[in-house]
C-alpha cells in the first residue's frame, strides 16, 4: 500500500495544512480527501513544487493491516 506523506512533509517544513490548502487552490472537500489519502487524482507536480521535494518523496510504502510482511 502507498501512503501520501503530505502531513509528514508539512511538519518537517513547519507548514500548516491551511497553508497548503491555500496554495493548492482547490475545494476544501478535495483537499481533505488528498490529506486523508482518499483520492486517486492529485496534482503531483504542483504539490511537489510547493513542498520543494521530488514527487517520489511524497510517498512511502506501508503494509496494510491485512498484508503479511513480504
Amino acid at each position: 500500500m502507498v501512503r501520501l506523506r503530505v502531513l509528514d512533509i508539512l511538519e518537517e517544513q513547519d507548514h500548516t495544512k491551511y497553508w497548503l490548502y491555500k496554495q493548492m487552490e482547490m475545494s476544501y472537500q478535495n483537499f481533505s480527501k488528498l490529506i486523508n489519502n482518499e483520492t486517486r487524482s492529485i496534482r503531483y507536480e504542483k504539490l511537489s513544487k510547493l513542498l520543494d521535494c521530488p514527487v517520489g518523496d511524497l510517498f512511502e510504502t506501508i503494509n496494510a493491516p491485512d498484508e503479511e510482511d513480504c
